[in-house]
C-alpha cells in the first residue's frame, strides 16, 4: 500500500495496462480479464488485476495530464514492482492521414514540459517506446486489420491549448497527434529499467473537427486494449 495506491503487496502485476479514466479502466477489466478484482479506489482512481490467456494484468486509471499519471507509474514501479506500462487513451489526429478511429503507436513524445523536466535541466532528454512492445503491437493490429500508424507525437501539458502557432509546426514536422500523457511515462520508465508504450485510439482530429461519435468510442477503445494485451505478452 502507497499513499495513493491502496493495493497489497503482490496485487498488482508486473503487466499493468494504464487508461486515463478509471471507469475506462473498469470495463475494460470486466470485458477482457478474467476473475478481475477491484485492488485501488483510493480517491476514486479504480485498480483491477485478473488474467489475460493465464497471464497477470493489472488495469488501473491515470487520471489525466503528465502530473497525475507520475504519481501513479512511480508508485507502481518502486513499490509494486510493476515492469511493463502500456497506455491505453484517446488521442487528436494532427495529420491529414490519420483518420478518426485509426491507432497509434507512440515511437516517442514531443513535450514543452514534464514532472521529470528540472532533471535534465539543459537536456532535451528524447522519451522512446520500447521498441520490442512497438513491433508487437504493429504486428497484432495490422493482423486483426486495424488501421495502424507509428511515429512521434506530441504530449501536451495543457487540455485547452491556445497556442495555434505551436500545433502547425507540429503537424509541419509529422507529429502524428497530441494527447497529454506518453512523454513522462516514457521518461520514468527509462529512469526506472522499465518497458513502456502508448496506444491511442484517434478521437476527434484537429484539422478536420471531426470527432468520433459516444456510440462507437467503446468498440474502439476495445481494439486499442486488444492490442495492448497481444504486444505485452507476444
Amino acid at each position: 500500500m502507497t499513499t495513493h495506491i491502496g493495493a497489497k503487496s503482490g496485487e498488482i502485476a508486473e503487466t499493468v495496462l494504464l487508461p486515463g479514466d478509471p471507469y475506462r479502466a473498469r470495463w475494460a477489466a470486466e470485458n477482457f480479464l478474467e476473475n478481475p478484482r477491484l485492488i485501488n479506489e483510493v480517491r476514486g482512481m479504480l485498480g483491477f488485476t485478473g488474467t489475460w490467456r493465464g497471464h497477470d494484468v493489472t488495469i488501473h486509471g491515470t487520471g489525466m495530464g503528465m502530473p497525475s499519471l507520475s504519481i501513479y507509474v512511480n508508485e507502481m514501479i518502486r513499490d509494486f514492482g510493476a515492469k511493463t506500462l502500456i497506455r491505453i487513451g484517446s488521442a487528436g489526429a494532427m495529420q491529414p492521414q490519420v483518420k478518426v478511429r485509426d491507432v497509434v503507436l507512440a515511437m516517442s513524445a514531443s513535450t514543452l514540459s514534464t514532472p521529470s523536466r528540472g532533471i535534465f535541466r539543459e537536456l532535451n532528454f528524447a522519451p522512446t517506446a520500447d521498441y520490442a512492445l512497438l513491433a508487437a503491437a504493429h504486428a497484432a493490429a495490422k493482423e486483426k486489420g486495424i488501421p495502424i500508424h507509428a511515429g512521434g507525437i506530441y504530449s501536451s501539458d495543457v487540455f485547452y491549448d491556445e497556442r495555434p502557432d505551436l500545433n502547425e509546426q507540429m503537424t509541419r514536422h509529422g507529429v502524428l497527434c497530441v494527447e497529454m500523457e506518453t512523454a513522462e511515462l516514457y521518461t520514468l520508465a527509462a529512469r526506472h529499467g522499465a518497458r513502456a508504450l502508448s496506444v491511442l485510439t484517434i478521437s476527434d482530429h484537429l484539422l478536420t473537427h471531426e470527432a468520433l461519435p459516444a456510440s462507437d468510442r467503446e468498440r474502439s477503445f476495445g481494439d486499442m486494449v486488444e492490442i495492448a494485451l497481444e504486444a505485452a505478452f507476444a
